[in-house]
């Protein structure tokens, strides 16, 4: 799909499913179990892996902020997560935060392996590396497997292809059981535009908000084509979604998850916390948005 225009493309998807522009999908999805808040537990698409709506992310502007709260720090930030009942727990090789997690997730007492979904993302770029990195993840964050790991960043419309060789070396940690579910992030709308068929993609993190804030394109073309993803059977995995500062001001922050929640197709979404206040008010905020 390189090469392809947003206009061309979103005329394909035709009224893909009848998206209206606040946010709210016209024909919802009788299947999908109603949510009350942002603990509840979903389940990954056709993965079968589950984990809770909220997320801690840990790459705030690269992850410099989660590094600069200290180990201790984002210790405590971590756990107090978890406790709350928020289990998903989003990182990346380049955001260097593998060995905080492995500290709090190792701390007395230790948190049982099935209380955390852990997702990381590489940037490796052959199939050598890769095998290297999934090796080098376990071991920094002390575990048997990786629930998620994803091929990070990719920035043009041709990936698919590019990135057949690590593709394949993911598929095959994901068939001895090192890796549970595989995918990608994208920068940009062709990358993004040509994950849509890509079937081999289990999971798929999008940048979406209701502002364009660090996002690929418009958000209404966007949820278009995360809405195509997420029929398809991919567990949609949001971030952005308070943008990259936490936007201006509470009001701002829960339009955003209205309209993400409101979307009906990104099953969860992380958020990168750096205080514990912050994931209080977000859960608190979570209810909000579902009530409305």
């Amino acid at each position: 799909m390189a090469g392809i225009s947003r206009r061309g493309f979103l005329a394909g998807l035709g009224a893909v499913g009848g998206v209206a522009l606040s946010g709210k999908w016209a024909i919802a999805d009788p299947h999908k179990p109603t949510l009350k808040s942002g603990v509840d537990m979903i389940t990954l698409g056709r993965t079968g892996l589950k984990t809770s709506v909220l997320g801690v992310g840990t790459g705030t502007v690269g992850g410099s902020q989660q590094l600069a709260m200290g180990s201790e720090g984002f210790g405590k930030m971590l756990r107090y997560a978890l406790e709350r009942g928020v289990h998903y727990i989003d990182t990346a090789d380049n955001y260097n935060t593998h060995i905080f997690i492995r500290l709090a997730l190792q701390a007395t007492p230790r948190v049982p392996r099935e209380k955390y979904f852990i997702q990381t993302k590489t940037r490796a770029r052959t199939a050598e590396v890769l095998h290297a990195d999934i090796e080098r993840f376990r071991r920094e964050l002390r575990v048997d497997y990786i629930d998620s790991v994803l091929m990070h960043c990719m920035t043009t419309g041709d990936w698919p292809t590019v990135m057949r060789p690590v593709m394949d070396a993911l598929y095959d940690e994901k068939q001895k059981g090192r890796v549970k579910a595989v995918g990608v992030s994208c920068h940009g709308w062709e990358p993004l535009v040509a994950s849509v068929d890509v079937d081999w993609c289990d999971v798929q993190l999008v940048r979406i908000n209701p502002f364009g804030a660090k996002m690929d394109g418009e958000p209404k073309d966007v949820a278009a084509v995360i809405k195509k993803m997420h029929d398809a059977g991919r567990g949609i995995l949001g971030m952005k979604i308070y943008g990259e500062t936490g936007f201006n001001s509470r009001e701002e922050r829960l339009q955003s998850l209205k309209y993400v929640l409101g979307l009906g197709c990104v099953d969860c979404f992380t958020i990168g916390f750096t205080s514990i206040e912050q994931i209080d008010e977000t859960l608190q905020l979570i209810e909000e948005a579902l009530k409305a």
